[in-house]
């Protein structure tokens, strides 16, 4: 018997409509397919989606508790594994404090509805500050200048694709990445009607990647030269009476400021910095502040660079200075179903920053997490208190964080190590136990991240395939049993402290339910449980929401999933100054932290560059970081872990077609065959990012046989980073490049 089950797909942050047919007798999936009636993504579909069988049915991918023996693997029950880890961290805390223990969380964790509502339920049950994540090799700066400037860390304006006359892209792939913090399923298609309407796309990259190929303009740009010319452009609106603020001028602070501080950085200044001609810079700031809309996008280029938090202020402050934040066609914030309904008053707190720092390097915290460029030297130098113990969840930092090779060292000198994961690992070989979940098919989702930063509003929930095996469980389950043994507690008096902690902010005086009551508000969260009852209860509260009444026309859970196709909730509208949850209730334009990083700024224009030749990663439409290289119908094709080298550039060096080259950074080195291409800038080389399966003890077949590549991140510097957030610089590497004999 065959049945046809609709959801999302959880493999990027597009979540695209499938539709997946389930052989019921075998147990297996046919075939995957887009959901030509999905309200967001309307049939559109990429290649990673077919790798979702391919990950539920990989024999490497583990189902049973793993125990390291003598130096290998072997299964062990739950109950032991649970057991084991519980008491082994707790004894390590009891014995050196809560610090003892820090945390990784890898990217997988923002596609799992269950991690996302219970993972702060479990580092609270681990007391420790040090808290680790992918998060700062990737978006950090962004969300630290939008918390700045807006208020919160996941107000993120996101490019109304669908309206704009003008899209300004720095730094992003989005035909490879199908966008980032920004959802926008079938980009391509998006893109293309934009240009069918009359509308303009320019890319800025130092590669002329996918997504420029297709661009009416491309600027090839100096790796970390994106601030430099951001605030070149706008240098140009102030110079030449181009600023306009529009309604936003009522409630922003710090205009002003920002003139004074563009004044240094003419087109004819940053030329050096960006290799981009100053007539180039003028037209294309004229040309963005004529257009009917516009849009600026900045995305990872911009952020894991030396200057990342600088370029990603000044992304949302050219939106700002051209009236285009916050009105159809520009930069614009969604309304998710899950979040807080309009007429809930705004909290307008203190920024979460710096509120404690790194014990070596005394980097600073943001949203309760350190900087993951400081995890190796607070294993391996026993910072002020020193991390003994960690817990993975869902990560592989040896090739996702700097300087690989130092932090497998430091792992393997680790008292005690856990991770939850569904693979043996680059990382997870060094643990003392592993545990894995269930498959994306094997557990419902709904993705909470991804909806607050989608170019249109829209709300869909995802059925579990399958049921779990039997003895199997989910991450959440997994991660409230580990911090309730460690507490001497249970699961459920944990889930139900999160549930309760809901509700106070969601029911009652003060909330969108006013009139209702805790108590009867967890009554008709009936019959869900775990994430799910959690999800009832924002869905309800939220802007769509029924408000806990059933026979009311608004969104709850079991509403939703009878939409099998997913809601559609209209396109992005106007929310400001509503929604600004800064301090003073206005956009701060001029954030402090943002001020005191421009001397740094001024100082590179005034030095110059000195790198004979520097690194970049990119993205490849088939992969997704580290985790999708075991999947035989996506790693199968040629070698894409490759060099791309500038044909000036490989015949002055001597290199040619499939030669091999060295490439060495001041903290390592790596050898990869050379691909000659024009579409890079001279000077600059890439290889992509998430590579190097060859490593001892990893249980991952299919990548060590057909994409097992080079770790890019054995050349990224733990000490080369983006001062305000402490990200990691993945992008403009100085390395040298050599024939390898």
């Amino acid at each position: 018997m065959t049945d046809v089950v609709h959801r999302s797909c959880p493999l990027c942050e597009a979540h695209c409509g499938i539709s997946i047919e389930v052989d019921r007798a075998a147990g297996s999936v046919r075939t995957i397919r887009g959901d030509e009636h999905d309200a967001f993504s309307r049939g559109y579909l990429c290649p990673k989606a077919y790798g979702l069988k391919g990950l539920h049915e990989d024999p490497d991918r583990l189902r049973a508790p793993l125990r390291r023996v003598d130096g290998s693997f072997r299964e062990i029950g739950w109950e032991e594994a649970l057991d084991l880890v519980a008491g082994r961290l707790r004894e390590i805390r009891e014995s050196h404090g809560p610090n003892a223990i820090a945390t990784y969380l890898g990217n997988p964790n923002a596609h799992d509805l269950g991690s996302a509502l219970f993972m702060p339920t479990f580092q609270r049950a681990l007391g420790t500050r040090w808290r680790f994540s992918a998060s700062s090799v990737d978006q950090l700066p962004k969300m630290l200048t939008c918390c700045a400037m807006f208020g919160a860390p996941l107000a993120v304006p996101v490019p109304d694709l669908d309206r704009t006359d003008f899209l300004l892209v720095l730094g992003a792939n989005p035909l490879a990445s199908n966008g980032s913090l920004m959802t926008a399923p079938d980009v391509p298609g998006r893109l293309r009607r934009l240009r069918e309407r009359g509308g303009r796309l320019v890319v800025v990259d130092p590669r002329r990647s996918e997504t420029a190929r297709i661009a009416d303009e491309h600027l090839f740009i100096r790796p970390g030269g994106d601030a430099f010319l951001l605030l070149a452009l706008v240098n140009v609106l102030f110079a030449e009476d181009r600023v306009a603020l529009g309604r936003l001028a009522a409630f922003t602070r710090g205009v002003d400021a920002v003139e004074r501080v563009a004044r240094d950085f003419t087109p004819e200044a940053v030329e050096g910095p960006t290799g981009i001609p100053a007539e180039r810079i003028r037209a294309l700031a004229r040309a963005f502040a004529a257009a009917p809309s516009a849009a600026c996008y900045g995305r990872i280029g911009t952020c894991t660079q030396e200057f990342g938090t600088l370029a990603s202020w000044a992304v949302d402050v050219l939106n700002v200075v051209t009236g285009n934040l916050d009105r159809p066609g520009g930069a614009m914030f969604a309304r998710p179903a899950h979040g807080p309904a309009e007429d809930v008053p705004r909290r307008k707190g203190r920024i979460p920053y710096a509120r404690w720092r790194s014990g070596v390097r005394e980097l600073p915290e943001f949203l309760g997490e350190l900087p993951v460029a400081a995890l190796a030297e607070e294993i391996d130098g026993r910072g002020t208190e020193g991390v003994r113990a960690l817990v993975t969840v869902a990560g592989n930092p040896v090739l996702s964080t700097p300087n690989g090779d130092r932090l497998a060292r430091a792992l393997a000198s680790l008292e005690f190590m856990v991770s939850v994961d569904i693979y043996r690992n680059e990382t997870t070989r060094f643990a003392d136990v592993i545990l894995p979940t269930t498959s994306h098919l094997e557990h419902t989702n709904y993705d909470v991240a991804f909806h607050q930063l989608s170019v249109r509003n829209t709300a869909k929930w995802s059925p579990a395939v399958f049921e779990a095996p039997e003895g199997s469980r989910d991450l959440w389950e997994v991660l409230l049993e580990i911090g309730a043994r460690v507490n001497g507690t249970t699961a459920a008096t944990l889930e139900e402290m999160t549930l309760a902690k809901l509700l106070e902010s969601t029911v009652g005086p003060g909330t969108a339910c006013p009139d209702l009551t805790p108590e009867e508000a967890r009554e008709r969260l009936e019959p869900w449980r775990g994430p799910e009852r959690l999800l009832d209860g924002m869905l309800r509260a939220g802007p769509w929401g029924d408000r806990f009444d059933d026979a009311a026309e608004g969104l709850s859970l079991a509403k939703l999933a009878a939409q099998q196709h997913g809601v559609d909730l209209g396109a992005l509208e106007p929310r400001l100054p509503e929604f600004l949850d800064t301090a003073s209730g206005a956009i701060e334009l001029a954030p402090e932290l943002v001020l005191e990083d421009l001397a740094r700024l001024r100082a590179a224009l005034a030095a110059g560059s000195e790198a004979p030749f520097v690194l970049i990663g990119r993205r490849h439409v088939r992969s997704n970081n580290s985790w999708m290289h075991n999947v035989h119908a996506l790693a199968k094709g040629p070698d894409r872990c490759t060099l791309l080298v500038n044909p000036e550039d490989a015949r002055r060096l001597g290199l040619a077609e499939g030669d091999r080259a060295r490439v060495r950074s001041r903290v390592g080195e790596v050898v990869a065959p050379v691909r000659l291409s024009d579409e890079m800038m001279a000077g600059v080389v890439s290889l992509p990012h998430g590579f190097g399966h060859a490593a001892e003890g990893v249980g991952l077949t299919v990548a060590q046989r057909h994409q097992p590549g080079v770790n890019s991140n054995l050349l990224t510097d733990e000490d080369h980073l983006d001062v305000p957030s402490g990200n990691a610089v993945l992008n403009g590497i100085p390395v040298e490049v050599a024939a390898a004999s």
